[in-house]
């Protein structure tokens, strides 16, 4: 009787409302655990992927590593190789170079299966060499293998055309060259390069020696304007061998009949009377006789 009496005041809404929150608190915590504990699983999963992948990852830089070791080797190689074949090249050319002053052996060079692919490969040289001196070229190495190679080839062009069947090869079947040589003639600045430029020079005239030639030169695109540039280079013996070609194609009725519309246009007279004043006795001769050659044009005017 006495616990009916007492019990109602002690259980009363308030404690019963405190035991139901009190469940729907441990209902929570048991919920936030499992919550937990798959953080922690979760956890434990992208800690072993992260490993997995900081392992691949180093994995990956060694063999890079080991790839840019293999590379660097490989480079080395190449420009080793690179050299060895410059300078193989040079030597061989030099006395190539050499040996075409004789006809005979310049003959039995035309007469090989190779001639044609060797001027291609000659007018591929000469421009991957000049397209690679850049700005800097006052501080060209004169006696550097790549250097003495162009030349070399350059060289054997030159005797090459000296010849007539040596002429009329170049024109029947290494039309390329000829295109390639006058415009490497216009690419290399006045005072540069001087050497190559008298040996294109030299190849041009002995072509145009050839009448089929002198044609094909002189019907060139751009070949007159090249003229006049070239007459502008500090350098005497590139100015005396482009008034020789000047004169070849003055000295022919049938040339100078196409030419002379444009050369009267812009003959830069002024030019080649100072040039007929220089200190070069062998220069101010030539320029001097162009001169007189020129009256002709002054003539048909």
């Amino acid at each position: 009787m006495q616990l009916r009496d007492f019990l109602p005041r002690i259980l009363n809404g308030d404690v019963l409302e405190s035991f139901q929150k009190l469940d729907v608190i441990e209902t929570n915590m048991e919920k936030r655990e499992q919550e937990l504990e798959q953080v922690r699983m979760d956890c434990e999963h992208f800690k072993a992927r992260l490993e997995t992948a900081q392992a691949d990852c180093m994995r990956e830089k060694k063999e890079k590593l080991a790839l840019r070791q293999q590379l660097n080797e490989a480079r080395q190689q190449l420009l080793q190789q690179a050299e060895y074949c410059t300078e193989m090249g040079a030597a061989v050319c030099t006395l190539l170079w050499g040996v075409s002053s004789n006809e005979e052996a310049v003959k039995n060079i035309l007469g090989g299966s190779k001639a044609i692919k060797f001027f291609t490969i000659t007018g591929q040289t000469m421009e991957s060499f000049v397209r690679s001196l850049g700005e800097d070229t006052k501080h060209q190495d004169l006696d550097s293998d790549e250097n003495q190679f162009v030349l070399a080839l350059a060289g054997i062009v030159t005797n090459v055309a000296a010849l007539a069947c040596g002429r009329e090869f170049l024109v029947n079947s290494s039309r390329v060259l000829l295109d390639t040589m006058m415009q490497l003639l216009g690419d290399m600045k006045p005072g540069l390069c001087t050497k190559l430029k008298v040996l294109m020079l030299m190849s041009l005239y002995n072509v145009s020696i050839n009448l089929k030639g002198l044609q094909y030169i002189s019907e060139s695109p751009g070949f007159i304007p090249l003229l006049w540039w070239l007459l502008n280079d500090p350098d005497t013996e590139v100015c005396l061998h482009v008034l020789r070609l000047l004169q070849s194609v003055i000295l022919e009725p049938e040339v100078l009949a196409k030419s002379a519309p444009e050369m009267r246009d812009t003959l830069p007279f002024q030019r080649i009377i100072a040039l007929s004043k220089s200190r070069n006795a062998e220069l101010q001769t030539l320029a001097q006789e162009l001169l007189e050659d020129l009256k002709i044009l002054e003539c048909e005017v």
